[in-house]
C-alpha cells in the first residue's frame, strides 16, 4: 500500500503544488485545511472562506480528498495568548514562529497521525537531509522565499515526520507546475502579514485586545517631545506612525523608535536611521531551541538573522547556559528587537535560535 501523507493545504499555490508533487510520486495524499482563527472572520480582512474554497478546488483538480479541521481553540491558547503577553510586556513577538512550533507541527501533526498518516507535508520553502543519523534543516533552494527562519524551533522528531516538497524549487517553477496541472490557484497572490491577522491594519487589530496606555515620547536626553498611545503599539526601528508630526530636533532627520521602557512607560526616539542607539553589537536571547537537540559550541562562528528579511550577519556564539545564549556580531546590527528571534546558520544549515531579550 502507498504511504499516506497528509498535506497542510492553505489554499495557496505552494501547498497545492506540494500535494500535487506527492501525488505524482505515488503517495496516498490527503489534504488538510486548518482554520486557526474565528474572531471576526466574517469581515473584509479575513480570507478563510475563500482560502477553503481555493484549497478544495485545488484538491479536486489534483484528485485528492480534503478535510477541514478547526484548531482555533488551540491557536488561541498556544499562540495568541502568548502573542498578547509579549506585546503587553513591551516586546514584539513573531507569531509565525510560534504557530509553526505549536500548531502546524504539533496539533496538525498529531491530527494527521490519528488519520493514519506516516508523515505530513507543507508548502514551506525549506529542505531536510540526514547526516550521521541526525536530521538537518536546510534553507529552501529559492533564497528569496526561504522559510527556515520560521521553522527553527522544530525538533528531530518533528523533522523526521515532515516533507517539504517545494523546498528544492523556485517560486516561478512552482507557479509553472500549478499552471500546467490546471490548478485554479496557480496565479493566486502570496499572503502577507501575520498568519491570523491577514491584511487588516495592525494597530487597529491590536487595540481590540490591548488597552491603550498613553505615556511620554522622549529623546535620549530625557526631553519630552510628544505622547505615545501605548508601548505595545510601537516596535524598535519604527519610523512611520509615531505621531510626532512636525516635531523637529537639531538634525531635522526622521524620528525612529529606539527603546521602550515599560517601568516608566516611556518611548525613546532618536533622529536618523543610523543613530548609535539603533545599532547593537551583541544581544542576549532566551528559550533557545536547537534542531539537533543540543547547542553549538560556545565560541563557535555562525551567520545569524535577527529578522526574516535580512542577510546573514557574521557572529560568535558566546554564553550558552540552559536556554539562554549571547551573540556577538562582527558588525553592529540595526534595530535588534526584543521578542523577535535570532536564528543561527552554518551555510545552508539552520541550527536553531532563541527569542531576543
Amino acid at each position: 500500500m502507498a504511504e499516506r501523507v497528509v498535506v497542510g493545504m492553505s489554499g495557496g499555490v505552494d501547498s497545492s503544488v506540494a500535494a500535487l508533487l506527492l501525488k505524482r510520486e505515488g503517495y496516498e495524499v490527503v489534504g488538510l485545511f486548518m482554520k486557526n482563527w474565528e474572531d471576526d472572520d466574517d469581515d473584509e480582512y479575513c480570507s478563510t472562506r475563500q482560502d477553503l474554497i481555493d484549497a478544495a478546488a485545488a484538491a479536486d483538480a489534483i484528485g485528492i480528498e480534503l478535510e477541514a479541521v478547526n484548531f482555533a481553540a488551540e491557536y488561541k491558547d498556544r499562540v495568541f495568548a502568548e502573542f498578547l503577553r509579549e506585546y503587553s510586556a513591551g516586546r514584539t513577538p513573531n507569531p509565525d514562529v510560534l504557530c509553526n512550533a505549536e500548531i502546524k507541527f504539533r496539533a496538525f501533526l498529531d491530527h494527521a497521525m490519528r488519520l493514519g498518516a506516516a508523515r505530513i507535508a507543507t508548502g514551506h520553502y525549506a529542505r531536510t537531509r540526514t547526516v550521521e543519523g541526525r536530521i538537518e534543516l536546510l534553507r529552501g533552494a529559492d533564497r528569496n522565499k526561504d522559510q527556515s527562519y520560521f521553522l527553527h524551533r522544530l525538533n528531530q522528531d518533528q523533522l523526521g515526520r515532515v516533507l517539504f516538497p517545494v523546498g528544492e524549487l523556485r517560486k516561478p517553477e512552482v507557479r509553472r507546475l500549478a499552471l500546467e496541472a490546471g490548478l485554479p490557484n496557480h496565479a493566486k497572490k502570496d499572503s502577507t502579514g501575520i498568519c491570523f491577522i491577514g491584511e487588516r491594519p495592525f494597530r487597529e487589530f491590536l487595540n481590540r485586545y490591548l488597552p491603550k496606555k498613553p505615556g511620554p515620547i522622549v529623546t535620549p536626553e530625557g526631553r519630552r517631545i510628544g505622547e505615545h498611545i501605548g508601548l505595545a503599539f510601537y516596535t524598535i526601528g519604527q519610523r512611520k506612525g509615531i505621531g510626532l508630526g512636525g516635531a523637529k530636533g537639531g538634525s531635522g532627520e526622521a524620528w525612529y523608535v529606539a527603546a521602550k521602557d515599560v517601568a516608566s512607560n516611556a518611548l525613546t526616539v532618536v533622529q536618523g536611521h543610523d543613530h548609535p542607539l539603533l545599532l547593537r553589537a551583541s544581544l542576549e536571547a532566551l528559550e533557545a531551541s536547537w534542531v539537533a537537540g543540543a547547542p553549538p559550541a560556545q565560541g563557535s562562528r555562525h551567520g545569524a538573522k535577527t529578522r526574516y528579511r535580512q542577510a546573514d550577519a557574521t557572529c560568535t556564539l558566546g554564553r550558552v547556559a540552559g536556554g539562554e545564549i549571547s551573540v556577538a556580531f562582527d558588525a553592529p546590527q540595526w534595530a535588534v528587537t526584543p521578542g523577535q528571534s535570532v536564528v543561527l546558520y552554518d551555510a545552508e544549515v539552520c541550527l536553531g535560535g532563541a527569542i531576543i531579550a
